[in-house]
């Protein structure tokens, strides 16, 4: 069997692989059971779903012709990664009305063409809703701004 689209198979194979790295660290986590689910059922079915869609992925490159394999760019996953970690850091200290809008703006950054105005205006959209979603409809300790209102 030859392959027909690269990409897709190499695509297919990355999620399989995410897909085993969230089985194995979720491994000692118990699973419960669907009426008491326990802390390990959602990464484990979401490992399983991650690996049959791979899968299918990967298979479906062996079967109709795609695109071949373009040169992989840093800037995109250094970015995103980026905004992860600064949103980690930064949520404690200088809470959400601050991390949000920046990790928004850093992961915009992993495309050359982003518009800064239009993305801080959604970033600030977005953490708006953020707030209002975890701070006040579900009531988790999030500090919104504690340099201005306390946590």
């Amino acid at each position: 069997m030859t392959v027909k689209s690269p990409q897709e198979v190499a695509a297919g194979l990355f999620l399989i692989v995410v897909a085993a790295i969230g089985l194995w660290q979720g491994a000692e986590l118990a699973a419960g059971s669907l009426n008491q689910m326990g802390p390990g059922m959602l990464p484990r079915a979401l490992s399983v779903i991650l690996v049959v869609l791979g899968g299918a992925l990967a298979l479906d490159g062996f079967l109709e012709k795609g695109a071949g394999l373009e040169r992989w760019h840093v800037r995109g996953p250094v970015f995103i990664l980026g905004a992860a970690v600064v949103f980690g850091l930064l949520v404690r200290p200088v809470g959400l009305a601050i991390a949000g809008p920046v990790a928004v703006l850093l992961g915009a950054m992993a495309d050359k063409g982003t518009k800064f105005v239009e993305t801080l205006v959604f970033g600030v959209i977005l953490t708006a809703f953020c707030v209002g979603l975890f701070k006040y409809a579900l009531g988790l300790p999030i500090p919104v701004a504690p340099w201005l209102l306390g946590y």
